[in-house]
């Protein structure tokens, strides 16, 4: 019973940051109970003890993340097995390097592991990093200011070092070792995790005071976010898309009437949800209701620009598939979607972006030239989007033609650190997010989701106007602060200004030291297992 009691423990102790505001500290001790545990069954020779840390993971996964079963029941279920699984595998390859590593040089060996497995899996074909161990602080921002220095793993980092410290304190408490210490020793070791501990938070508050005043700049940018709160199971049985547009127009309108007589008035971004419309077809945007209706709206405000979501459509004549991803329609015509932002404005120029960082199955079929096949012979189940090869900006123009440029990351893609300062290398002085968080009902995914917008924002200092199609929509500041937060399931607009900014950050300028650093040393002691393993 101890060893489920740890598993318990452990579980609990490291779901709770995600779920509760300004509880991150927990995530310093929450690995603890896992690591005794180990030992314990260890010392004991307990069989089959990867049953046990399965088991912890499974839990933390389906603790922090079980709504995503709201959207789809299989997929969530993938989602919390499949990734506690790999957490297990790196969990499983340290216990096998304690039968050839000796000493403290198991637990590096695990910490840089799962540092490695973290990176390797932004970048994987199946990619789900929602519980990054440095994404423990998206709701405690007052700890992680640093984190313009060195993205989120630079919080699994200090996690997993304060975990590894304790515990190894508590081995020597246990194994009598520590009363064989000098004095000298023992300062230096309660100096040493204390500092490790308290350093990072007063660190941060140094780091953080340089942006108290980040809001006020001489560059501002207007906003108007709007929350139309369509439902999205029933987005099109119930509603018409003309219908969900006189929503948007309607709320537009009402904010927008003032600036009719007002010739000062600065350029003005609308900005609206993730896939609000499905009737984009690229290139022949005229084809679309939606955007004649916004583009003529916005040719009696020449100053404003609108960004809005839509599912959009490439139509391709070929007489063979043009690849992978299209979809067959007949008669030698073939079709590719879009997961895209469109900047507009009443002159009907049209930018468009496509999202790269897509959900998996849902929006993107994994390995293509396999699973494309056999997504053809179920009857095209999983989703085809295809993204963009790199990141490109969109324009905000006033009535001079000067161009503001910001960067738009469409949902997930929030969740990818290193990914973002692209848009910022690219350019971007300032950053919007639309998604649609309403997918998963009123559960802690869509509060989980915006917490992470703040991770993004302290790594590259750019304010965000974020627009969800239903709570929350908000403002986030360059401190990563959340203004002007919207309720949930209510229609709601946010007037307000996000400063514009071209300062570069150490993260965005230098990419991620913390995880390149940390798997390079990890592949080193990879050899050096494996070469051991093989010696006889």
């Amino acid at each position: 019973m101890i060893l489920w009691g740890l598993v318990l423990l452990s579980a609990v102790m490291m779901s709770i940051p995600y779920l509760v505001p300004h509880t991150g500290f927990l995530a310093l001790f929450g690995l603890i109970p896992l690591l005794c545990m180990e030992r314990i069954a260890t010392l004991t020779e307990k069989k089959h003890v990867w049953i046990y840390h399965y088991s912890a993971f499974v839990l933390w996964n389906a603790i922090t993340t079980f709504w995503v079963c709201n959207a789809t029941v299989g997929g969530g279920l993938f989602a919390v097995f499949a990734n506690a699984f790999q957490m297990s595998l790196v969990f499983g390859l340290f216990r096998l390097s304690k039968k050839k590593f000796s000493g403290a040089l198991p637990y590096i060996f695990l910490m840089l592991t799962w540092i490695a497995w973290e990176r390797f899996y932004f970048d994987a074909e199946i990619s789900w990093p929602w519980l990054v161990l440095g994404n423990a602080f998206a709701r405690s921002i007052g700890s992680i200011q640093w984190y313009e220095f060195t993205g989120s793993l630079g919080g699994s980092l200090w996690i997993w070092t304060s975990n590894l410290s304790i515990f190894g304190l508590l081995v020597s408490l246990s194994d009598g070792s520590v009363f064989r210490w000098n004095w000298k020793a023992k300062t230096a070791a309660c100096t040493g995790i204390a500092a490790l501990l308290i350093a990072p938070f007063i660190i941060s508050a140094a780091v953080g005071s340089r942006y108290e005043d980040a809001m006020v700049s001489d560059e501002n940018l207007e906003v108007l976010i709007v929350q139309p709160n369509i439902d999205p199971y029933n987005k099109f049985q119930a509603m018409t898309q003309d219908q969900q547009n006189a929503i948007v127009e309607g709320q537009i309108t009402k904010e927008l009437a003032y600036r009719k007589n007002d010739t000062t008035a600065a350029p003005l971004l609308i900005v609206a949800p993730e896939t609000f419309t499905g009737d984009i077809v690229v290139g022949q945007y005229e084809r679309s209701r939606t955007w004649r209706r916004f583009t003529t709206l916005l040719k009696d405000y020449p100053d404003v620009n609108m960004l809005f979501g839509a599912s959009a459509y490439d139509y391709i004549s070929a007489a063979k598939a043009p690849s992978y991803t299209a979809r067959d329609l007949g008669r030698d015509l073939w079709v590719e979607s879009h997961n895209s932002a469109l900047m507009i404005d009443g002159t009907a120029r049209t930018e468009i972006f496509h999202k790269s960082k897509l959900v998996v199955a849902v929006e993107h079929t994994p390995y293509p030239r396999i699973f494309c096949k056999i997504d053809d012979m179920l009857g095209g189940v999983m989703g085809r989007c295809v993204g963009q090869d790199e990141i490109t900006l969109l324009n905000v123009k006033d009535v001079e033609g000067q161009n503001t440029e910001i960067g738009c990351a469409v949902c997930y893609e929030s969740v990818y650190g290193e990914y973002y300062t692209d848009y910022i290398r690219k350019g971007a002085r300032a950053m919007a997010i639309i998604t649609n968080d309403a997918w998963w009902g009123n559960t802690p995914g869509y509060r989980q989701h915006l917490s992470y917008a703040s991770l993004r924002a302290i790594e590259t200092r750019r304010a965000i106007a974020r627009c969800a199609n239903t709570g929350i929509s908000a403002i986030v500041s360059p401190s990563g602060k959340i203004l002007q937060p919207t309720p949930w399931w209510e229609q709601a607009v946010i007037k307000g200004q996000i400063p514009l900014r071209d300062d570069i950050t150490f993260f965005v300028s230098h990419g991620d030291i913390t995880g390149r650093i940390c798997s390079f040393i990890f592949v080193l002691l990879l050899l050096a297992l494996v070469v051991r393993l093989i010696k006889k």
